[in-house]
């Protein structure tokens, strides 16, 4: 009768097949923003890889903290981000981006833009004027207007300016408005030489 071998001794096997880790996901850019609730029209592109709107989302030092932002007898914080004209209404828009990213509510927010009007805001007053403000009053998504209508905006806690070009008047306009409406925080996108010749002092 033949032996029955004895049952080979498992060594790496006792501890199971090694199987390489998954690999994380790379990061990579984040989809077009189409998903968000009334944003018409094609979506727009992610932003290119090289920039890095973080340091841009850095808020500009205000000196120590006295208390909320709301009770703030100065104001709003201010946070300059530089841009071309060109590239002012894209800054406008990460930084809308980013704040939407960190929990803010899109209702929280207006664009204003001193040259050409942002895409959302020619698509929207193609339905007329009344259709347009409506969306305004229903203050559920972000708003974009042009410095020429921004007085009849209202205020909310964060206003967001696109320096994209237009007169100088436009451009004082548009900063004096933001001021007035921004609640907590403003955020002005543009070439810094040409948006502190309108403040007419340091930003």
């Amino acid at each position: 009768m033949p032996l029955i071998p004895e049952e080979p001794q498992i060594h790496e096997s006792a501890q199971g097949p090694r199987i390489a880790p998954t690999p994380r996901p790379v990061p990579g850019p984040r989809p077009a923003a189409s998903s968000r609730p009334g944003r018409p029209g094609p979506p727009r592109p992610a932003p290119p890889a090289q920039r890095t709107p973080r340091d841009a989302a850095k808020p500009v030092p205000a000196g120590p903290p006295a208390g909320p932002p709301a009770a703030d007898a100065a104001g709003p914080q201010l946070q300059l981000v530089p841009a071309s004209a060109e590239g002012a209404l894209d800054a406008a828009e990460e930084a809308v981006d980013l704040l939407l990213d960190s929990g803010r509510s899109p209702g929280d927010m207006l664009v204003i833009t001193t040259g050409d009007p942002h895409p959302w805001a020619t698509h929207e007053l193609s339905f007329g004027e009344a259709s347009y403000w409506a969306q305004h009053d229903a203050g559920d998504d972000v708003f974009y207007a042009s410095a020429q209508v921004a007085e009849r905006a209202g205020a909310r806690p964060v206003v967001v300016v696109a320096v994209n070009g237009g007169p100088e008047s436009d451009a004082a306009s548009a900063l004096s408005v933001a001021h007035a409406r921004a609640g907590a925080l403003l955020i002005v996108c543009g070439d810094p030489q040409r948006i502190n010749s309108v403040l007419g002092a340091g930003v």
